[in-house]
C-alpha cells in the first residue's frame, strides 16, 4: 500500500487542486511503479508558513521580503 505525503504552504490551495494532486500522485504510482490506485493512500498536509522554513528563515518574513 504506498502512501504518499504532501506538504505544502496553508496558502488557499483550492478543493479542486488538491483534488488534482491527489488524482496525480496517485497516476503516477499506478504508471511508473504499476501501483493499485484503490490502496494508494495520498495526505496533503497544508503548513502553516511561520512553521516552513527556507535557508534559515521563517517563508513568512521571506514573502513579506519579496512584496
Amino acid at each position: 500500500m504506498p502512501y504518499v505525503n504532501i506538504k505544502i504552504t496553508k496558502e488557499g490551495a483550492t478543493a479542486a487542486q488538491k483534488e488534482q494532486l491527489i488524482q496525480g500522485a496517485t497516476q503516477l504510482l499506478v504508471d511508473v511503479l504499476g501501483k493499485n490506485p484503490k490502496t494508494t493512500v495520498v495526505v496533503i498536509d497544508e503548513v502553516d508558513t511561520d512553521n516552513w522554513g527556507i535557508g534559515g528563515e521563517q517563508v513568512t518574513k521571506l514573502r513579506q521580503k519579496s512584496k
